[in-house]
């Protein structure tokens, strides 16, 4: 590896390859360098249970992909990116046999929740109508945005906690809806920003959707990698750096890792203080994974969950809170929050005729190598009986085993880092800007850096875009609508 580039970027997650692309776009040579032997980070599908029935082995739906300021500029359909999108966004169902549902017209899902239609509709109208225009200064590091009065009006909402904000509604349905939201944040609901996540990803959906890509994640990475290319850029899979020396010379070297890599492979680069903030860098809780392979639909009793490429498990916003505290707290709970996404529905491709995969995990403290297969299927059959007589194959990931798989979730964080308000905007460290390193020349541009966790590829546009400025003279400007 003797070939001199402009820019090397160490891991091919979403943010990778964003940062690579727009490295590429400003004209430089640029060479990404993988450790897996395909591409794509949180973005692979394979067939983890039987053959035939293909699985995500990370994400699944991509609210946050679809609805990207910087991937809706790149012609990612052109490099075959196909997004489906389910009748029902979300489902959300109770015990009594209903459940409540994300559409994607605002006014339809604010009138499905009866008595509180107005409430719905004052705490998104306002987030869905500014969206568009604060998405690239809300999704980035601090700075002064160009809507003030708009962003200040969204923090005011946002930097609350989800249980503050859920004291609005009065229905058990529209407590439990926002709930199944918030909590993929991977925080305890009485956390500060926690309604940013709900927020954000509620209008996400009204405005783009939360789609699933046409044959799977790893469909999303496969076509900005081939985007990458046909721009000239260059790709090395199954290389896992462990030192910069193992690196060719370059200008700038990005990374997408989280800080406990950083240190490993760079640490001597940085000084004292720079290497103290990364060490003290927290991971939130981890997941625990679990894939069927199925022999029909899951048979929810709410027939909502049957259109739904997503199904949020929780019940009540009371169960959702005590399941979170618990894993916050360090604690396993027997009844959690469990997420569900059911691709094959909608992509029949992904299983064999009349068969069905079903992707899902529920939050654990992090760490816990706990087999939480029982408990996440006990809670499945409570809204759909009959469930288990329907599995197939399953297969599982605990915390230690999706970090072997992807290094990036440490002790199974799949935000790769908490993101509470001490850690928003000022992850990995706090810095003039958060993607610069201590030294020249070294830059973080993984979900460690602001906006987080999420397949936007915002971090990785962030990241390239100080790089660019920097050491090129530079300047990209953010991605808005016209």
């Amino acid at each position: 590896m003797s070939t001199e580039y402009d820019a090397i970027v160490v891991g091919s997650g979403p943010n990778g390859l964003a940062a690579a692309i727009t490295l590429q776009q400003a004209g430089l040579s640029v060479l990404v360098i993988e450790g897996h032997s395909n591409t794509g980070g949180g973005l692979r599908t394979a067939e983890l249970t039987l053959p035939g029935y293909w699985s995500d082995v990370c994400s699944a739906i991509h609210p946050m992909g679809a609805g990207s300021p910087f991937l809706q500029t790149l012609p990612l359909e052109q490099f075959g990116l196909e997004y489906i999108h389910p009748p029902v966004l979300a489902a959300h169902p109770f015990d009594d046999g209903h459940a409540a549902i994300l559409k994607r017209d605002l006014t339809e899902t604010a009138t499905l929740l009866g008595n509180d239609k107005d409430a719905y509709l004052r705490l998104l109208e306002p987030v869905v109508r500014d969206w568009p225009g604060l998405a690239p200064d809300v999704l980035g590091p601090l700075h002064f945005p160009e809507h003030p009065l708009n962003m200040a009006r969204f923090g005011l909402q946002a930097l609350r906690s989800a249980q503050s904000v859920a004291k609005g509604f009065r229905t058990k349905e529209a407590k439990g809806l926002w709930a199944g939201m918030a909590a993929h944040s991977l925080l305890s609901l009485d956390t500060l920003s926690t309604a940013a996540v709900g927020l954000v990803l509620m209008a996400n959906g009204h405005l783009t959707g939360w789609p699933l890509p046409k044959g799977g994640s790893q469909s999303i990475a496969a076509a900005l990698v081939a985007y990458f290319k046909s721009l000239g850029g260059k790709i090395e899979t199954g290389h896992y750096v462990r030192s910069l020396s193992e690196l060719p010379s370059a200008k700038a070297i990005l990374f997408d890792i989280t800080p406990k890599q950083l240190l490993e492979i760079a640490g001597e680069s940085f000084n004292d203080l720079y290497r103290w903030q990364l060490k003290k860098y927290r991971y939130g809780v981890g997941v625990f994974k679990v894939d069927w392979a199925l022999n029909g639909p899951v048979p929810f009793t709410a027939p909502e969950c049957r259109q739904a490429g997503t199904v949020h498990l929780g019940n009540t916003i009371e169960e959702i809170t005590r399941s979170e505290a618990d894993v916050n707290a360090g604690r396993l709970n027997d009844s959690p929050y469990v997420l569900l996404a059911q691709q094959s529905l909608f992509d029949p491709g992904r299983a064999p005729e009349g068969k069905q995969v079903l992707w899902g995990y529920c939050h654990v403290p992090h760490g816990s190598t706990a087999d939480r297969t029982e408990i996440i299927e006990k809670q499945i059959e409570r809204f759909a009986p009959g469930f288990r007589d329907l599995i197939l194959d399953r297969h599982t990931f605990n915390t230690a085993q999706l970090e072997e798989y992807n290094p990036n979730y440490i002790g199974g964080d799949i935000n790769g880092g908490i993101l509470d308000i001490w850690q928003l905007f000022t992850r990995p460290a706090l810095r003039i800007s958060p993607y610069r390193t201590a030294a020249k020349g070294l830059y973080l541009c993984s979900s460690s850096t602001p906006p987080g966790g999420g397949v936007h590829g915002m971090c990785g546009f962030h990241a390239a875009r100080r790089a660019l400025k920097d050491l090129w003279h530079i300047n990209v400007p953010l991605p808005r609508k016209a």
